[in-house]
């Protein structure tokens, strides 16, 4: 179990890397504008701070191999939904600025967010926890 753990890790890595296996929906235009304000992006897209990709855990036991990640916001990035409308206020100064506008809060009625599949196995991630278990059971395997 802890070789599967492994090749499951290992499938998590390739997914952030590579962006989606397949290829993850891009970033909304405002989410980019927001990213190249702040300095983010270009980047990756599940990356933005590199919290979720280095939240990744893995467990095995004698019966099984688990990989995931406790992070409030990561079934939203793995799933896919709406967030709930809420008020944005001003913080660090006194007022917010969008498009020549000044206004000390704004509604936000909430934001869609694709699925983009973290913790996901491909074809042949499947064929090596295949080939591993296979290695075991013949005893080809530490």
């Amino acid at each position: 179990m802890r070789v599967i753990q492994g090749d499951m890790e290992r499938a998590v890595e390739k997914n952030f890397q590579s962006e989606g296996r397949p290829a993850w929906l891009g970033l909304a235009p405002g989410t980019i504008a927001g990213r190249v304000a702040e300095g983010t992006w270009p980047g990756k897209i599940l990356q933005r701070s590199g919290q979720l990709a280095s939240s990744i855990e893995g467990r095995s036991d004698a019966t099984s191999a688990t990989v995931g990640t406790n992070l409030k916001y990561a079934a939203i990035q793995q799933l896919g939904g709406k967030t709930k409308a809420h008020t944005i206020t001003a913080r660090k100064a006194k007022f917010l600025h969008f498009g020549g506008v000044f206004r000390r809060s704004v509604h936000h009625p909430g934001s869609k967010i694709p699925a983009r599949p973290f913790l996901a196995l491909d074809h042949d991630d499947e064929r090596q926890i295949q080939e591993d278990v296979l290695a075991f059971l013949t005893g080809r395997l530490g």
